[in-house]
């Protein structure tokens, strides 16, 4: 079966849940899975002034592993409609991957966090998805499979080009059932990709 990289940053833990979520959908299609968080660039002061949550369990990722996986999920919270700085610092390093094509063929994908409804959590997945474009990975994103993200019953996160929350200004929102059950079946749909790819 194939190996999947479930790669995210998370200020506040919101984009974290949705990890653990993609992680689990990914397993259900019987892919190895791995959560790995990119390191955070503020400084420690200003982190903790900031309140961010420090004590996330998933490992720091190396750039060099991740041309190990079949598979590459990355999430961030936006940063004004766009990818996270410390997402971008970290992705910024992947010039060996690029230039080698370590990366090509592989199965790529987006989630994303944001603190309302139109904060622009479809361009910061297209912020990410062009960046996974560049190292010529495919793409699978939320399909209308996952039906949830049509409601009109409650606020609720995704798109079909990925998975995601809202967080509300205060990030006082945790993500919702819906929200995680999109984050799972992105997650299985991009392992039972890799699968048939790799497997």
């Amino acid at each position: 079966m194939s190996k999947v990289l479930v790669l995210y940053y998370s200020s506040y833990g919101h984009v974290e849940t949705l990890a653990g979520a993609v992680a689990e959908g990914a397993r259900a299609a019987g892919a190895t899975v791995d959560v790995k968080r990119v390191p955070e660039t503020a400084p420690e002061e200003v982190a903790k002034a900031a309140h961010f949550k420090l004590d996330q369990q998933a490992p720091v990722a190396t750039i060099a592993e991740l041309a190990n996986y079949d598979a590459i999920v990355v999430g961030t919270p936006t940063r004004f409609g766009r990818v996270s700085s410390q997402m971008a610092s970290f992705l910024d390093q992947a010039g060996g991957l690029w230039m080698s094509g370590a990366l090509v063929g592989k199965v790529g994908g987006a989630f994303s966090s944001t603190a309302s409804q139109h904060g622009g959590q479809e361009t910061t997945l297209f912020s990410v998805i062009t960046n996974l474009l560049h190292f010529g990975m495919v793409i699978v994103g939320l399909p209308y499979s996952h039906q949830g993200q049509m409601t009109l019953d409650e606020i609720v996160g995704g798109a079909p080009y990925g998975a995601t929350t809202i967080a509300g200004g205060q990030g006082q929102r945790q993500p919702s059932a819906i929200e995680l059950a999109g984050a799972r079946h992105q997650g299985e749909l991009i392992a039972r990709t890799a699968n048939k790819l790799f497997g």
